[in-house]
């Protein structure tokens, strides 16, 4: 896998522009809100939800025998867009203390509302496990 970030684009800061993948076994990795093993989402902000939800994504990706460095594209789905860019540090850290600096291709959506509905955030993504 490849991270390409070409320097006529503006500099990435939290996602790659591009990745590119040789080789390698699909793992399309449903949407994850911030659901506990009960089924209900956590207490807590944006910070909380986007963790719980990030911590999921990466729990069915490592049942998958995938670990974070193979994600090659995440989608996150944030109700509120202006709350996400103001806890973008803080998402930031959360990111890549659980996921590290490899970062994949990824892009936020601004959502009306999720499935679940005290739901703040969903991610969701594409993995290339080598």
């Amino acid at each position: 896998m490849r991270r390409v970030n070409p320097p006529e684009l503006s500099p990435p800061a939290g996602f790659s522009h591009a990745v590119t993948v040789t080789g390698g076994r699909l793992v399309f990795l449903a949407g994850q809100t911030a659901l506990d093993a009960s089924g209900r989402i956590v207490p807590g902000g944006l910070p909380e939800q986007f963790e719980r939800a990030l911590g999921n994504l990466l729990g069915a990706l490592a049942a998958a025998g995938g670990a974070p460095q193979h994600l090659a594209r995440v989608t996150v789905y944030a109700t509120d867009v202006a709350a996400y860019r103001a806890h973008a540090r803080e998402l930031g850290t959360v990111w890549r203390r659980l996921a590290g600096r490899d970062y994949p291709a990824m892009a936020v959506v601004g959502v009306v509302r999720l499935w679940d509905e005290e739901a703040l955030v969903e991610l969701d993504g594409i993995a290339v496990v080598q």
